[in-house]
C-alpha cells in the first residue's frame, strides 16, 4: 500500500491521467442500483425503478482529483477543444481497462481460495504459478493500454504544451524519488524500481 502511495503522489499531478481524471469516476451500474433500491419506496413498480436508476445522479467527483485536473489543464494551458478531446481519450481508456481490471480482481480472488484450499501443496503451487503468469500478462496489456493512452493525448498537444509535459513528468520523478530514499529511509517499505511515468487508468490495478 505505501509503495502504491508513493507512486502515485510523485506521479499523479505529472501525467495525463494521473492529473486531469477527475471526470472519470463514473458510476457504474452496480453502485447506482444500490443508491436507488435505498431511495426507492417499498411499493415501486419495477419499471419505476428501472427509470429512478437511469436518472440517478453519478457521484460528484473526489475533490483532489478535481483540483489536480485543474491545476493540469492550468498549467499545460489546453483550450476547450483540448480539454473536450482529452476527456474523449479518458473516456476511451477507462472503458479499455474496465474490463482488465476486473479479470485481475476475479484472479486474485481465485488465488485467495487456492491458497485456503487443502489441495496438494505441488498442485496448489502449481495454480497459483498459473494464476500468477495470466495476472502478469493482463498487466501488461493494462501497461501498453495506458502508454497509447498517454501518446494519444500528447498527440493532441502543441510542441510547446509536449515541452510543458516532459518537464512535468520530470519534475514527478524526482519527487518520486525524493519519497522512495525518505521511505527506505524510515523503513516503512522495501526499495522498489522506479516506475515508467504513464498515465493512471480510471481504475487502479492492486499490487
Amino acid at each position: 500500500m505505501i509503495k502504491k502511495a508513493l507512486v502515485l503522489a510523485a506521479l499523479a499531478v505529472f501525467t495525463f491521467n494521473g492529473a486531469i481524471a477527475a471526470d472519470t469516476t463514473l458510476s457504474t451500474p452496480a453502485s447506482t442500483t444500490v443508491q436507488t433500491q435505498q431511495a426507492a419506496p417499498a411499493e415501486t413498480t419495477p419499471a419505476v425503478k428501472d427509470k429512478a436508476e437511469f436518472d440517478a445522479p453519478p457521484p460528484p467527483p473526489c475533490p483532489k482529483a478535481q483540483k489536480a485536473k485543474s491545476d493540469f489543464e492550468k498549467r499545460m494551458k489546453l483550450t476547450d477543444e483540448q480539454k473536450q478531446k482529452a476527456k474523449e481519450l479518458r473516456l476511451k481508456g477507462h472503458e479499455q481497462m474496465e474490463p482488465i481490471i476486473a479479470k485481475i480482481k476475479e484472479l486474485k480472488q481465485e488465488k485467495d481460495m487456492v491458497l485456503k484450499s487443502r489441495m496438494a501443496v505441488q498442485m496448489q503451487q502449481e495454480k497459483i504459478a498459473e494464476i500468477d503468469a495470466q495476472i502478469k500478462d493482463l498487466k501488461k496489456q493494462a501497461h501498453e493500454l495506458r502508454m497509447q493512452n498517454m501518446k494519444e493525448f500528447e498527440s493532441i498537444l502543441t510542441d510547446k504544451q509536449k515541452k510543458e509535459l516532459k518537464k512535468m513528468k520530470k519534475e514527478g520523478r524526482k519527487k518520486f524519488e525524493k519519497a522512495r530514499k525518505k521511505c527506505i529511509k524510515d523503513g516503512n517499505c522495501k526499495p522498489m524500481q522506479q516506475p515508467v511515468p504513464m498515465p493512471k487508468p480510471a481504475s487502479p490495478i492492486k499490487e
